[in-house]
């Protein structure tokens, strides 16, 4: 009798458990890869300090009070992404649809990158770096192993060679065909990894805000921890200064062209998650009187200045890469999969302890990227929920709604994992 009652009872949506565990998931949300991979080389590229000026214009003119704007959306609505709307303008009921499908397709292809970094991750812990040299099974005769010094002169001077972590990229984690008619085989160790990640998400938020508001408190602070350490290890290495000053040094004149601003602009709304509803969920489930002005405001100065710190963690590496390779900075800069998988795994695969700072970054590189992935899954399950509330929020519903999906992304991502995939 008990349990039939229960089963018919419509749970209530509930709340946060309290202000940090909305502050935690807002920040593992905002603060993502892009901070780390795609920020600094967006500054270097476009003028190094000069870049910060249209950076910190967006900030205030776009950033800030649309990251306000769609927070006390949610708030103050207590509705999803998509209901939100029916409250404040039925007619534009479409931008919640839109923005749920942008986080669906980013849930299939966020979740790629987690499975190469944890792949990465299991082989930090071999005796060797596997990236470190050219004597594997799937090196070719052009690879150029940039760990030995003394040959570092040569390898400058010579066309038609890659790097022995390009190679292993390339060759051994992806194995790319040779074009598009060749599709291959699934890579099994990318589907052992993505598995992994999909039942780490599931169970993140199974419960909904009950579990992810508990689970940000380690995904959404270790990074940090991290992050601090690779600094520290960054600028005690020896041509450091120099990747720190290639990653600042000002060039005005590059103000002048537009193609700098629209990347400022584009840099703002990917990194601030506006647009797509995330923070309006987020928000709703704050109580309706919090104070979202300070939290806002303080969760926008950290996730811009996680982006100034990565920089110099990020550059100072290069710079000990290029330093040891007598080579231009400028070479060995690389941004999004390119800067996480071939320039900083071969950096540190120079360092004493490779396999040390290797695990610390693609720790890093998966917590950083592992709540942003399951909080734009609870977004997408949030706002379906708030559709169909009598049907939804019943005992059971949403753990099977949240395995239907996680399901339904993992089977259409099986293309993405074969050797035609990249």
């Amino acid at each position: 009798m008990l349990s039939k009652k229960s089963a018919g009872k419509v749970e209530e949506r509930g709340h946060w458990g309290n202000k940090v565990e909305f502050l935690l998931a807002v920040a593992g949300n905002v603060v993502g890869l892009g901070n780390v991979w795609r920020f600094p080389y967006l500054c270097y590229k476009n003028g190094g300090g000069a870049f910060l000026v249209p950076y910190l214009v967006f900030v205030v003119t776009c950033g800030v009070p649309l990251f306000l704007l769609e927070t006390t959306i949610g708030q103050f609505t207590q509705e999803g992404g998509i209901t939100c709307w029916r409250k404040l303008c039925p007619l534009a009921e479409g931008i919640g649809y839109g923005g749920q499908l942008i986080l669906f397709y980013s849930c299939m292809t966020y979740i790629i990158i987690l499975s190469w970094a944890l792949l990465f991750l299991v082989f930090s812990f071999s005796p060797q770096l596997p990236w470190a040299s050219c004597s594997n099974y799937w090196n070719t005769d052009d690879c150029v192993d940039f760990s030995s010094h003394n040959k570092s002169f040569e390898w400058t001077n010579q066309t038609n060679t890659t790097s022995a972590a390009t190679e292993f990229w390339e060759r051994r984690v992806l194995a790319i065909t040779g074009g598009i008619e060749e599709v291959g085989s699934i890579r099994w160790e990318i589907l052992l990894c993505l598995i992994a990640m999909w039942i780490t998400c599931y169970f993140c938020i199974w419960k909904g805000v009950k579990s992810t508001g508990k689970v940000v408190y380690f995904t959404a602070t270790f990074p940090y921890v991290m992050l601090l350490i690779l600094l520290i290890r960054g600028l005690s290495l020896p041509g450091a200064q120099e990747g720190v000053l290639f990653y600042l040094l000002p060039e005005p004149s590059r103000l002048k062209d537009p193609q700098v601003w629209m990347e400022a602009g584009a840099q703002i709304f990917f990194s601030y998650s506006v647009g797509v509803g995330s923070l309006t969920v987020l928000g709703s489930y704050n109580k309706y009187n919090n104070n979202c002005y300070k939290d806002c405001l303080w969760l926008c100065l950290l996730n811009s200045g996680t982006s100034m710190v990565a920089g110099f963690a990020v550059f100072s590496v290069l710079g000990f890469m290029a330093h040891e390779q007598g080579v231009p900075i400028s070479e060995v800069a690389e941004s999004g999969p390119g800067l996480a998988f071939i320039a900083y795994p071969q950096a540190v695969a120079m360092m004493p302890l490779p396999q040390l700072w290797s695990i610390c970054f693609f720790i890093m590189l998966i917590l950083l990227g592992l709540d942003t992935q399951f909080v734009a899954m609870e977004v997408v399950m949030t706002s379906i929920m708030d559709m169909f509330p009598t049907m939804m929020r019943r005992t059971g519903r949403r753990e099977l709604l949240l395995f239907f999906f996680c399901i339904t992304c993992f089977f259409s991502q099986l293309v993405m994992i074969t050797e035609v995939s990249v």
